[in-house]
């Protein structure tokens, strides 16, 4: 009986730790509400390196089903975001990669990097979506 008054306390007590680390990880998660436009891999939109995102990375080769790639504002990477962040964008499918920067003049933006699809970033066109992350454990 002794034993299974343990067990029982035991089993409450994970059953209060588990709970707690999911609200904690619920309250990790950021939510932001931004304008949403559509890049491609050309030098009219980019650079003379439009497959390299602003700190080195081959955009290709990170692009992967399920996974796509976004660059943003210089604001959002001070609101949390970084290099390397997976984000969801509310509506869409997959999970979006931080991994190049916009230019300073934008705020509160992020642009979809849709490779050579053309038409299909001229259709996406300019939106506002909700996207989230969790944000990164304090150091």
């Amino acid at each position: 009986m002794k034993y299974a008054a343990a067990w029982c306390l035991s089993l409450v007590a994970g059953l209060s730790a588990g709970a707690a680390t999911a609200a904690q990880a619920d309250a990790r998660r950021v939510s932001l509400t931004v304008t949403a436009t559509a890049y491609n891999a050309t030098e009219a939109q980019t650079d003379d390196e439009p497959h390299i995102g602003a700190w080195g990375d081959h955009l290709d080769h990170m692009v992967k089903p399920g996974v796509r790639v976004i660059a943003v504002s210089p604001d959002l990477l001070q609101k949390g975001l970084r290099r390397g962040q997976r984000v969801r964008i509310h509506g869409l499918k997959g999970e979006f990669v931080v991994l190049d920067k916009m230019p300073r003049r934008w705020k509160n933006r992020i642009d979809i990097y849709m490779q050579q699809d053309i038409r299909g970033a001229k259709k996406w066109g300019k939106r506002r979506v909700k996207m989230s992350w969790k944000e990164a454990p304090a150091p």
